[in-house]
């Protein structure tokens, strides 16, 4: 089985570096979620940018640094693996560090996110929490690694309804937007979609408006209402069920650490 040992988070531009050696009984996660930095993995350099996960095995030499004045985010986790989980997850059993572009990176970095919460919190029962997200993220970097790398045209598709959807998630995105976006039928823009992101697009149309809400609940002065209304759900209970699906908690718990502006 995996057994978490530590979420960590760096992000800005202060210096940051990290050594370790054959001895290490640990794997490492690394997801980098804007930015870039520089590793150095038995000898050859690794340069990391967003998107980019990297999956170091135990009793890998490696070390790592920022990059002078360039600034990054990147979250890792160190976790140890049994054989009985390496049998299972063929990505578990792998003695060399594998470096993949992911095209699921927002939903690994919101689940990425979510254990560094619950390690930083103390949550109860955070280990089997980690546990699950963490086997998820393998699982899905598995798939991804099974298929090989994507065409550069698939890619560049999902990119374009990725970045349509971020200029339209306020509004209702279905399939025949996207489709339009790419030029293609809406059968294989939904079917596209869901192969590269890993979500159906709904799903990540969700994802994205409940991420800025989480953001307005902290630093703006509206109501919840009004933030449902300005990301698109006319109906503020359905906000509420939605809201507290994807995160597990009630508005109320993120409007609680909001900024009071100075007076």
């Amino acid at each position: 089985m995996l057994s978490v040992k530590s979420v960590s988070r760096h992000a800005g531009t202060m210096p940051w570096f990290e050594e370790s050696g054959q001895e290490n009984a640990l794997w490492s996660f690394i997801l980098v979620g804007y930015g870039k930095c520089v590793y150095w993995l038995e000898g050859e350099k690794v340069l990391l940018e967003k998107g980019d996960v990297l999956l170091i095995p135990a009793g890998t030499s490696f070390y790592g640094k920022s990059i002078p004045s360039l600034s990054h985010e990147k979250y890792v986790i160190t976790f140890a693996v049994s054989t009985e989980t390496g049998l299972a997850l063929p990505i578990t059993a792998v003695t060399h560090p594998l470096h993949l572009r992911s095209t699921q990176a927002d939903l690994l970095l919101g689940r990425i996110q979510t254990m560094w919460e619950e390690w930083t919190e103390q949550f109860p029962y955070r280990e089997a929490m980690g546990h699950a997200l963490l086997l998820e993220m393998l699982t899905r970097l598995n798939r991804e690694w099974d298929h090989g790398p994507r065409s550069s045209v698939k890619h560049r598709q999902a990119e374009a309804m990725k970045a349509y959807i971020k200029n339209h998630y306020r509004e209702k995105v279905t399939k025949d937007e996207l489709a339009a976006a790419i030029g293609k039928s809406p059968n294989y823009a939904a079917t596209l979609f869901r192969l590269t992101t890993g979500q159906t697009i709904s799903d990540y149309v969700h994802a994205m408006r409940i991420k800025t809400a989480i953001y307005m609940l902290r630093h703006s002065q509206l109501t919840v209402g009004d933030i449902a209304d300005y990301l698109g759900y006319c109906d503020t209970s359905y906000f509420h069920r939605t809201f507290r699906r994807l995160t597990g908690a009630s508005p109320s718990v993120y409007m609680k650490e909001r900024v009071e502006p100075l007076q």
